[in-house]
């Protein structure tokens, strides 16, 4: 059985989007100081690495929190879709070239942004391929329930708002910065777990693919 692990470790050296905290962890207690154990203390913002978008991170009001999604949506068949290196923009017509499966309710977009969590080091990317708000539709009208991406933003990042609201607004979940670099096209079996986070609008998720 292959495993493939394709969240990112959260460290203070991970990229983070522009505004948000960058991670922190500090060890406060230590058992070469005598304390009976080591224990770190973590501070980060929700959307830190490999996490999850409720629809309440962008809608607002009385849309689900990230403690309140359908874990089945979260798990289950998924399919990773190469997108050519030289796509800058995932639109509609890219997806339909890709050709999906029937019946694919799952699906991660495997581009050339993965190149970069081994390549950029802190720095973050602005040049990420994203998605189109007419490629967003297409996906919702697919009956598509989760889509990841491999980077921080699944929208371009001069115009992230509108791909945000036609995916969460159809009530389809959004997992972003994933690191696909090492699994080849193809059916997995999905396993994304985030952090229970009472009332959150996002939280981080230990991300996970068996070939099936």
């Amino acid at each position: 059985m292959q495993i493939y692990d394709v969240s990112v470790a959260i460290s203070p050296d991970l990229p983070i989007w522009p505004g948000d905290p960058s991670a922190s962890l500090e060890r406060i207690a230590r058992i070469e100081n005598g304390d009976l154990a080591n224990v770190t203390f973590l501070r980060m913002g929700a959307h830190v690495g490999t996490h999850v978008d409720a629809p309440y991170h962008f809608l607002g009001g009385d849309k689900p929190t990230v403690d309140q999604l359908d874990l089945k949506d979260l798990t289950g068949r998924v399919y990773v879709l190469r997108i050519p290196d030289e796509v800058d923009l995932v639109t509609a017509e890219v997806l339909e070239k890709g050709e999906i499966p029937p019946r694919t309710r799952r699906l991660m977009l495997k581009t050339r942004n993965s190149s970069f969590w081994a390549a950029s080091g802190s720095t973050f990317r602005t040049d990420y391929v994203g998605l189109s708000p007419d490629g967003a539709q297409y996906l919702v009208n697919r009956g598509i329930r989760l889509v990841g991406i491999d980077y921080l933003g699944i929208a371009p990042f001069s115009d992230p708002v509108p791909t945000h609201q036609i995916l969460l607004t159809a009530g389809v979940i959004i997992l972003e910065g994933l690191n696909l670099s090492h699994v080849p096209p193809g059916r997995y079996s999905l396993y994304c777990l985030p952090v229970k986070l009472a009332g959150s609008d996002g939280a981080p998720a230990r991300t996970i693919l068996i070939g099936v």
